[in-house]
């Protein structure tokens, strides 16, 4: 019967999205490579999956799982499903997944960052981490800064 616990159990750990808090700084080095919050080298595997997100305006990062239930989500939230035998459903995807690049957590706690995506979303020297639950997002600084200032709580609770 301990067999069947096991499994149940690493079934529930496979699916259990990774709650990510949190905003921290940090600078991206010559090579392109930036640490990440120790707070999430804790709780994150060494394999990591960096997409820019869809309007360029800064980077995702996920555990592989997280990204292919991210993929999934945008399909049902779109769609109602993601659907093999329409031809845009495949093409969206296979964008989605193109744009994707997997990563490795180095010894010292860093990844690099695909350059072509930090060319994308502006990202040069400094930049910022931000915890979104399931995810990640790394923002310049700057670009940061102006979203941030944009943003209203207020509407949430006003």
């Amino acid at each position: 019967m301990a067999d069947v616990v096991d499994t149940a159990e690493s079934t529930k750990a496979a699916t259990e999205v990774v709650d990510l808090n949190g905003e921290f700084r940090f600078k991206v080095d010559a090579k392109g490579r930036m640490s990440l919050p120790a707070k999430f080298r804790k709780v994150l595997s060494n394999d990591l999956v960096v997409t820019r997100n869809p309007k360029d305006e800064c980077l995702y990062v996920f555990e592989p799982r997280g990204f292919n239930a991210w993929v999934a989500e945008v399909f049902e939230d779109k769609f109602g499903k993601y659907d093999s035998s329409n031809d845009l459903h495949v093409r969206l995807r296979r964008k989605l997944k193109a744009r994707a690049k997997d990563v490795e957590v180095d010894g010292s706690g860093r990844i690099m960052l695909p350059s072509e995506a930090r060319e994308a979303t502006d990202i040069d020297k400094d930049v910022v981490v931000v915890g979104n639950t399931g995810y990640f997002e790394i923002w310049d600084a700057k670009r940061y800064e102006v979203q941030d200032d944009d943003t209203d709580l207020g509407v949430l609770f006003g």
